[in-house]
């Protein structure tokens, strides 16, 4: 399918898709495939990061983490996605890892970043949107891509803030290709300052904790080969290897 009405990376984004809408929305700068279905914040915090006053101050606290703090974004040296390959991010907010991601890979490669917020869609595709890099307004618990898709599959400090996250996880892992990997980072592990802070006040967030050996466990669980997860700082990496 060719549309010379929307950006040429939506016509890469569509032939991919389980089941491609007979009518693609385009009208934000994004594929929206969720229409008046709203997203399903999992506490306060989401609830602010989805508004338009969030996501503007979302977009700026990542940039300035992201200068101080390199080393907490940057990807286990085994999950970097090949040259040409296809990569899915999933709560991808205003798209800059995602981005960055489409040229790590290059042209011939395909970055698609996934999230619920409107606001933070529309930032994403305003700013972030190239020949290989497009935004996708679907729920993670349901991703709309065949089995076996991607090269790497990756969240970057938001699988906290989504309802089931383990659920997600298991979405995430089906559309890995055989020997491709996951790579996920999160602010929020168990017994960390932040968790034992909000402990003190009785936590209300919404915020989920991570215990790594529990995720180690879930991703071995749905058939995960192998499984790595350390600590950095304050952010746990968990990167897994689907078999070949």
């Amino acid at each position: 399918m060719t549309d010379q009405s929307v950006p040429e990376v939506f016509n890469r984004v569509l032939t991919l898709l389980t089941h491609a809408p007979e009518q693609p929305d385009f009208s934000h700068g994004y594929l929206d495939l969720l229409g008046d279905q709203p997203g399903e914040p999992s506490g306060p915090i989401q609830s602010f990061w989805e508004s338009d006053l969030g996501s503007n101050l979302y977009d700026h606290a990542q940039s300035l983490a992201r200068r101080m703090f390199p080393t907490w974004y940057r990807l286990p040296s085994p999950t970097r996605p090949p040259a040409g390959g296809r990569v899915l991010d999933i709560g991808c907010g205003p798209g800059n890892v995602t981005a960055k991601l489409g040229r790590a890979i290059g042209p011939a490669g395909l970055a698609i970043g996934v999230d619920v917020s409107r606001p933070m869609l529309a930032r994403a595709a305003q700013t972030q949107t190239a020949g290989n890099v497009g935004f996708v307004r679907a729920d993670a618990r349901e991703l709309p891509f065949p089995d076996g898709t991607f090269d790497l599959v990756t969240s970057f400090a938001a699988l906290q803030l989504i309802p089931e996250p383990h659920k997600v996880l298991a979405e995430m892992t089906g559309k890995l290709a055989p020997g491709a990997w996951l790579a996920v980072m999160v602010p929020t592990p168990r017994d960390g300052l932040l968790h034992r802070t909000l402990q003190l006040f009785g936590d209300r967030s919404g915020l989920t904790f991570f215990d790594p050996t529990e995720l180690a466990e879930s991703l071995h669980a749905v058939g995960m080969e192998t499984v790595h997860t350390h600590q950095t700082g304050p952010v746990l990496w968990i990167s897994a290897r689907r078999p070949e």
